[in-house]
């Protein structure tokens, strides 16, 4: 099925006027003028013995109407405990089948989603219940090393003296309900059996007033990403952004109700629960998870005895895939379409999907969890040099411009400048953080993402770097100043600058180079330890480098780019910076 991009334009010009690098996509589908749960159950009714949900870990398989039933049973529990429109949710846990039932569950009465990384540790997720002020709070029991609910006990101790759903936090002030997804009793927490049966509580005529209640541009879900000033923000994003966002991702790659879209990537990214969820449930696909974290056995296994059509991932999923010793042994003849997403996606490894994965109509999308996330994509006619060279086209119903970083205005076609995005993905704004929103979101309601690219006379857009310091380590975006802050609690630090460096397997290394504090005595291992459990693994710095000075400017602002090349140079790491 060929799907293109719908009357995607640049702006017109005349002979010898200059053209500008601005393009806009109409559509002659409307945008889905619905929320989120009234949009499941018209798909519910269209495909109800379709199966809609195939968690594999789980060994559980749904039809749409069997998550129907599970989904409405989630909302009508939450309503029975008190929930409102607006409250805010968290979910902590790995991909699995109680994570999408939530996700909808919350979308039917307005409670706000926030997704919660499941590589959080005690310094980032209290931060984030706080900043949200989650009333409830959905957690799996462990993952990996992380025991989540003696985390919870430990932020807020109060557990143990009270009954479920009326916990009382110093801490965690707005905290009143903790749902775990086991099935032992835990003090204060509702384990998942119990909490759901409590939907018995409230009829479907009850639900269906609740639902009524929702309107397609109401707040539904809070994504935090970290910020270059300091702490995560929270992109708040409505019904109507990801909705959309998801529809359309789906259609640039002629997905249908036939389809089975392997989802390997994490629930709580908008790959995961926009793109891969909410991209499903708008076409009547079924959401298949080959496991809780993602795996590349898994992905190859579940590809073959799924016959999944379409695979999802950033690029180090796909070359781990392609490095499996047991790759050659699986059938991937089913394979379609996917997406490679989430970091530049190398056009080698483009080629080599294309090719021996069977996925010959593979896409590139670009975006940020701020813009829903989707702005750009290519599709299954997009030329092949347009195709692994570059990220697309404008998306449906959105516009894209790119401007001069100093002055904001519109550069020349093929003149590198910020790419901007306006139209129905830009976000609300994020959470309690004006200041931030205005920062990111101009007066025009352009969203600034800090990527530099270009645009060529046809649209086709390609990303040539990004004006802030994110880091991007397999598909994980880092930003420098959220360790920077963390690393200086530590008593024996005076200053720490973090840098990323090359690596041939996660694209990016996190580097630090700290000060430490005159009279005291550090060490890498000492660095490392103070990290481990308390900030997500991928942050933790892989190199560390103690100096006495920062290469500085002659009005005292540090040159970041300077380190980095020192680091590259001592690091011998010359020949990864230059592949």
């Amino acid at each position: 099925m060929t799907v293109s991009h719908e009357n995607s334009s640049v702006v017109p010009s005349t002979q010898g006027i200059q053209r500008w690098s601005y393009a806009s996509a109409t559509c002659d589908i409307s945008l889905l003028g619905v929320p989120i749960g009234d949009l499941f159950d018209q798909t519910v009714a269209r495909y109800p013995t379709n199966l809609a949900l195939i968690s594999c870990h789980q060994q559980i398989r749904l039809t749409y109407r069997e998550l129907q039933e599970q989904v409405d049973r989630c909302a009508r529990a939450l309503v029975h405990l008190g929930l409102q429109k607006g409250e805010r949710v968290g979910i902590w846990s790995p991909n699995c089948a109680e994570w999408c039932i939530t996700q909808f569950a919350t979308s039917k009465i307005g409670a706000i989603l926030v997704n919660i990384n499941p590589s959080y540790r005690l310094y980032e997720l209290e931060y984030v219940l706080q900043q949200a002020g989650c009333r409830a709070l959905i957690l799996a029991p462990a993952f990996k090393t992380s025991k989540y609910i003696e985390m919870v006990q430990e932020l807020a101790p109060e557990l143990a003296h009270h009954a479920p759903g009326q916990l009382k936090s110093a801490k965690l002030p707005t905290l009143t309900t903790v749902i775990h997804l086991g099935q032992h009793d835990v003090p204060g927490m509702y384990s998942w059996g119990p909490f759901m049966q409590m939907g018995e509580g409230i009829s479907a005529e009850q639900l269906a007033e609740v639902q009524r209640q929702q309107e397609f541009d109401d707040p539904i879900n809070i994504q935090y990403t970290s910020g270059t000033t300091g702490f995560p923000k929270g992109a708040t994003l409505s019904h109507h952004n990801i909705l959309n966002n998801g529809y359309f991702v789906a259609r640039l790659q002629g997905i249908t109700h036939e389809d089975r879209v392997c989802i390997p990537v994490p629930l709580y990214h908008c790959f995961g629960m926009v793109m891969g969820n909410l991209g499903c449930i708008t076409h009547g696909a079924t959401m298949v998870y080959p496991a809780e974290v993602f795996d590349p056995l898994s992905v190859l296994q579940t590809v073959q005895e799924e016959r999944c059509t379409s695979l999802y991932g950033v690029p180090t999923m796909f070359i781990a895939e392609m490095a499996h010793p047991d790759f050659a042994s699986f059938d991937y003849s089913s394979l379609r379409t996917g997406i490679m997403a989430g970091s530049p996606c190398p056009i080698e490894v483009m080629r080599r999907v294309m090719q021996n994965m069977h996925i010959a109509d593979i896409t590139i999308c670009f975006g940020m969890t701020e813009t829903s996330p989707v702005s750009a994509q290519t599709t299954s006619d997009t030329p092949l040099e347009q195709r692994v060279a570059t990220v697309g086209k404008v998306h449906p119903h959105l516009e894209i411009k790119i401007v001069d970083p100093a002055t904001g205005k519109v550069v020349p076609l093929g003149t590198p400048g910020e790419l901007c995005t306006r139209g129905y993905s830009v976000m609300l704004g994020y959470w309690n953080n004006p200041e931030a929103t205005a920062h990111a979101i101009d007066v025009a309601r352009w969203m600034h993402t800090g990527d530099l690219a270009t645009m060529d006379e046809e649209g086709y857009i390609n990303i040539v770097g990004r004006i802030k310091d994110m880091i991007i380590r397999g598909g994980e975006n880092i930003y420098p100043r959220e360790i920077e802050e963390f690393l200086y609690t530590h008593p024996s630090v005076s200053d720490v600058q973090i840098i990323g460096v090359p690596d041939p397997q996660y694209g990016e290394a996190v580097v630090a180079w700290v000060k430490v504090r005159d009279g005291e005595s550090l060490s890498e291992d000492e660095l490392r330890e103070f990290c481990r459990g308390r900030i997500a693994h991928y942050k933790v710095p892989r190199y560390i480098r103690f100096t006495n000075e920062y290469p500085m400017t002659v009005t005292g602002k540090i040159q970041k780019y300077l380190m980095r090349q020192t680091s590259i140079q001592e690091l011998g790491l010359q020949e990864i910076e230059t592949a």
